[in-house]
């Protein structure tokens, strides 16, 4: 009963800001899911056929439900919508368990991006102060500057492209920093043997096919590699920078002068200037408010500015409140960019 309660105080805090209710449909076809999230994914939710042979699935996430309901209405006007529900997925913590009662608030189609960032960090702060919760941290922190020092370092175009896209994935981001650094997934002997096949596939017509791949294709990839190799040298001051940024934290108002400072150390022709950042005043003693480098990153959405609210229970920090800005997500599934910013109530944190 006190967290159906504290739902709805929250639902009406969120109301009062502007926000309008809506209802999401709890089922979505599954490609749109895979086209964002990949086929590893799959285990995890639950799909079904319909009688036309079309894969749907629970929707596992009120978010990607959300923009596609705004893409496909073809709206072009800004909207502030708020929801609430399930997101069913598997988590094999418990067998077939479901997400519950999560809470989302979004603004899309907006053309003053800084604005309505700070709007998404004001409605979150203002959700916390009425949570019943005393002390808390707003971590915040930008996909955007990650892309911008991979872009600026001396790695191999196909190794950038890596990198951005398993930033998400920790252990693989870090397994891939690992082979970068020391070279030694590279054997010389292999890639002789790969030299003279290359060779000799030059010579064959480029429209033959193997494992599904042209040869053209299969020597194009190959061209790259011969013009843009590895470098063991640049590879471990490479990485060397890379672990440095992740580690970088200060409060928000230094981080401009802390991540120039860091940038000028490794010469990165990068300028962190204030449009980075939400500029919210934020005067709360219970609420510390950092820039982290890595904050963020167990969700695959956001595109620049991301947050998150961590609430201290007990002797523990846990995750209240986070979002961020995802204008890329619905380009990712196939429709026309939108601007995008939200963030979500994670409610299991009264249980």
């Amino acid at each position: 009963m006190k967290s159906k309660n504290l739902s709805e105080k929250i639902l009406r805090l969120i109301k009062s800001k502007g926000f309008n209710n809506i209802e999401l449909d709890p089922v979505l076809e599954t490609k749109y899911i895979l086209q964002r999230s990949g086929e590893n994914f799959k285990r995890l939710l639950f799909s079904f056929y319909d009688l036309n042979g079309k894969e749907l699935c629970l929707r596992p996430d009120l978010t990607i439900s959300s923009v596609l309901r705004f893409v496909q209405n073809k709206s072009n006007k800004k909207q502030k919508v708020f929801y609430s529900g399930e997101a069913f997925r598997k988590t094999y913590r418990k067998q077939d368990s479901i997400i519950k009662n999560q809470i989302g608030y979004e603004i899309l189609g907006s053309k003053d991006k800084q604005k309505e960032d700070q709007e998404i960090i004001d409605t979150s702060i203002k959700i916390f102060k009425s949570s019943g919760f005393k002390k808390a941290v707003l971590k915040i922190g930008n996909v955007e500057l990650f892309s911008l020092l991979i872009n600026k370092l001396d790695i191999p175009r196909r190794w950038k492209n890596r990198l951005k896209r398993y930033y998400w994935n920790e252990s693989y981001f870090n397994e891939l920093l690992k082979r970068l650094e020391t070279n030694l997934d590279i054997d010389p002997v292999f890639v002789e043997i790969d030299k003279s096949r290359y060779l000799k596939m030059r010579k064959l017509e480029n429209f033959k096919e193997v494992a599904g791949r042209s040869y053209k294709e299969i020597l194009d990839r190959f061209d790259m590699k011969i013009k843009d190799p590895r470098r063991s040298s640049s590879g471990k001051i490479n990485t060397k920078i890379i672990k440095e940024y992740l580690k970088i934290k200060c409060e928000l108002k230094n981080a401009p002068k802390v991540l120039n400072k860091f940038f000028q150390k490794y010469g990165l022709n990068i300028f962190v200037g204030k449009e980075f950042f939400p500029q919210n005043k934020i005067n709360n003693k219970n609420l510390r408010v950092e820039f982290s480098a890595s904050s963020g990153r167990e969700v695959e959405f956001y595109s620049s500015m991301i947050f998150s609210i961590e609430v201290k229970k007990g002797k523990k920090f846990k995750n209240f409140i986070s979002g961020g800005r995802y204008d890329e997500l619905t380009s990712n599934l196939g429709f026309r960019k939108v601007s995008a910013a939200g963030a979500a109530v994670n409610m299991s944190v009264y249980e």
